[in-house]
């Protein structure tokens, strides 16, 4: 449905994360990936959804006047705010190891923004999820780091792997969200976008 919408237009993601890829791929659009490197980095007052908007807002502007009329540019960023901070991706093993430790038994909140650029409107939404973790032993912990190595993600986990089917006990909001695109969100503002 969506996709005979879009025929039209040029969809850009500006994303090099395969879990957003293939979001777009399961919704049947046909895009294309752009990738720009941006030093993410944001004022040190900004909390919750002030930064993963900050962010999303930042790798967009980096294609600021290369759009054509019928592009659809969709950057994105997502963080997990734990106890009045953010928790990006790891920087080793051994921070990817305290992030779960500290994550283990408690509740924290996945924010994700997302911004869409054309050639002369932007837009940027947030989506945010409340993840509970189960109790996670140091075994555990160390077992998924192991085998999943998920150095890529914010948090340190992803909700989709072996970690999601054991150590989650509960969550609030968009499970996709989790795994970094509200992509509800992000169809129906397509849809209304071209519609």
């Amino acid at each position: 449905m969506l996709k005979e919408k879009l025929k039209d237009f040029n969809i850009i993601l500006a994303s090099g994360s395969p879990r957003r890829q293939q979001f777009l791929r399961d919704l049947d659009i046909d895009f294309e990936i752009r990738l720009k490197e941006v030093d993410e980095i944001y004022p040190n007052h900004l909390r919750e959804n002030e930064i993963t908007e900050h962010l999303s807002v930042l790798k967009s502007d980096a294609f600021e006047g290369t759009l054509e009329p019928n592009d659809i540019l969709i950057t994105s960023d997502t963080i997990v705010w734990f106890e009045g901070k953010a928790l990006g991706k790891p920087k080793h093993f051994d921070d990817a190891f305290q992030m779960l430790t500290s994550l283990s038994g408690k509740t924290h909140t996945v924010i994700t923004a997302v911004t869409f650029r054309t050639h002369n409107t932007t837009h940027t939404l947030s989506e945010v999820t409340h993840v509970t973790f189960n109790t996670l032993t140091e075994e555990a912990i160390q077992y998924y780091l192991d085998v999943y190595r998920p150095f890529d993600k914010a948090g340190s986990y992803g909700i989709q792997e072996w970690i999601g089917f054991v150590g989650v006990s509960k969550i609030e909001g968009s499970y996709a969200n989790v795994m970094g695109l509200p992509v509800d969100k992000v169809y129906q503002y397509l849809l209304n976008l071209v519609s």
